[in-house]
């Protein structure tokens, strides 16, 4: 990857559904440039397509038009198979519904990546415990979710979205299913991975505790990007940019 590339760069993106005999966009004409370390929230309301463009980033669908690269890899002259490889290896996922293996101890969740991968056992081992330390849970690692908090089986995911050391790490509205301490916790630790780790935040939100907390807010409305505001430093200060695309 060329330094001075962006990590992501959506270019006149827009996907369309069919429904009842016609096409609705979700996603309409979206750029987007995303560079290594950023801390970035995509917020609209409910149905803006916000979840759409996440899944269009992360691989896991392609755009109808237009071009998505990651890393400089236009992800739609990809084949399934070599975009679920860039998957694995460039992005890791955290969901609001955390969506964890039920019979699973904690590190045995963190750990599935890993498995898929082909890692080593001594390596997963140590991958593994290095994940759940960063986020706390260390003492944690032989408990099953059901014997977890909400907020501890969403920093579970979290351990297990970063366990492969990606370049992205992409988050469907991350705090929806929590409540404000457990939000808040999260919303501390996706900061300092972010800053300690140098990790790549995407997250989609409209959950107010969040983009108090974030660098840069890319608002969506029926599919278009309608502003993208830069914050200064930490994201607890003033906006300094509008842009409008």
């Amino acid at each position: 990857m060329n330094p001075l590339e962006p990590l992501v760069n959506v270019e006149d993106v827009s996907r369309k559904f069919p429904l009842d005999h016609r096409d609705v966009t979700a996603v309409d004409h979206a750029n987007l440039s995303v560079c290594a370390g950023e801390f970035l929230a995509i917020s609209g309301p409910s149905g803006s397509g916000k979840s759409t463009l996440l899944n269009l980033i992360g691989c896991i669908d392609k755009p109808t038009s237009g071009r998505i690269r990651i890393e400089g890899t236009d992800t739609g002259a990809l084949s399934a198979s070599q975009m679920t490889d860039l998957r694995r290896r460039k992005i890791g996922f955290v969901f609001q519904t955390f969506n964890l293996i039920p019979v699973f101890t904690a590190a045995e969740n963190v750990e599935f990546p890993l498995l898929i991968q082909g890692v080593s056992g001594s390596e997963r081992r140590r991958r593994v415990a290095e994940a759940l330390e960063s986020v706390g849970l260390a003492e944690r690692a032989k408990q099953r979710p059901d014997l977890l908090s909400g907020g501890e089986r969403q920093r579970v995911a979290v351990a297990r979205a970063i366990v492969h050391q990606p370049a992205l790490v992409l988050a469907d509205e991350p705090t929806a299913n929590l409540d404000t301490h457990n939000a808040t916790q999260l919303i501390d630790l996706m900061r300092d991975l972010n800053f300690r780790l140098g990790l790549t935040f995407i997250f989609s939100t409209h959950d107010q505790r969040l983009l108090e907390h974030t660098a840069r807010i890319v608002r969506l409305t029926d599919g278009q990007v309608v502003s993208d505001s830069a914050l200064e430093g930490d994201g607890h200060g003033q906006v300094l940019t509008a842009r409008v695309s």
